[in-house]
């Protein structure tokens, strides 16, 4: 699940710590309630993440890990700034970056490569770690992109071309064995619709 809507706005959040609105904390709720119950919950040690699971755990008595590999990648420079004020400031960067984020990151930003082999070692505890058969992940949106980037065998170079929308959920049923595939279910959120694809993982 990605968090909800932020005080921060509509921006480059990344590791800003930015509250949820109502809006967003609610949203985020209706995905929680709707799509559990879950055996074991796991999110980004950042606020928009970690409060929420840590509602839900206590309220739930679910176990909670926070794992600070599932923070959002870090925007360098660009941290809090909107794309529209990019747009006034340093078009062309902002233009490479959207058209090619592996070889051309915001300035000081964390590499594009560290981000997924961060991201991906934490996705690889969770998939051989028992936990249950229903793990919630609380996370950001570069984050489920690139889950879903390697669980669908897509090269790194597809990053910004899926949709990650606020409160959005993805449900991924791993198969063993060679050649095996997995079911990624979008479930959306209270705000959008649900798709299902299958894809090779």
């Amino acid at each position: 699940m990605r968090h909800g809507q932020t005080t921060g706005g509509f921006a480059f959040r990344g590791s800003l710590d930015d509250d949820l609105t109502p809006e967003g904390r609610a949203h985020m709720q209706a995905g929680f309630d709707r799509h559990g119950p879950w055996d074991h919950i796991i999110a980004s040690p950042l606020r928009r993440c970690a409060i929420p699971a840590r509602d839900w755990a206590e309220g739930g008595s679910v176990p909670l890990s926070l794992d600070p590999e599932l923070r959002e990648m870090h925007f360098g420079a660009w941290e809090g700034r909107t794309a529209a004020e990019l747009m006034e400031t340093d078009p062309d960067a902002l233009g490479r970056f959207w058209a090619d984020p592996l070889n051309h990151i915001p300035p000081g930003a964390e590499p594009l490569v560290d981000f997924r082999d961060r991201v991906l070692a934490a996705w690889h505890r969770v998939c051989t770690n028992p936990m249950g058969e229903r793990v919630l992940l609380v996370t950001h949106g570069g984050v489920i992109r690139l889950i879903l980037l390697h669980v669908q065998q897509r090269p790194l170079s597809d990053l910004l071309r899926l949709e990650v929308p606020h409160a959005c959920l993805y449900r991924i049923t791993p198969a063993g064995g060679a050649g095996r595939f997995s079911r990624v279910s979008a479930l959306g959120n209270n705000h959008g619709s649900s798709t299902a694809q299958e894809a090779r993982a």
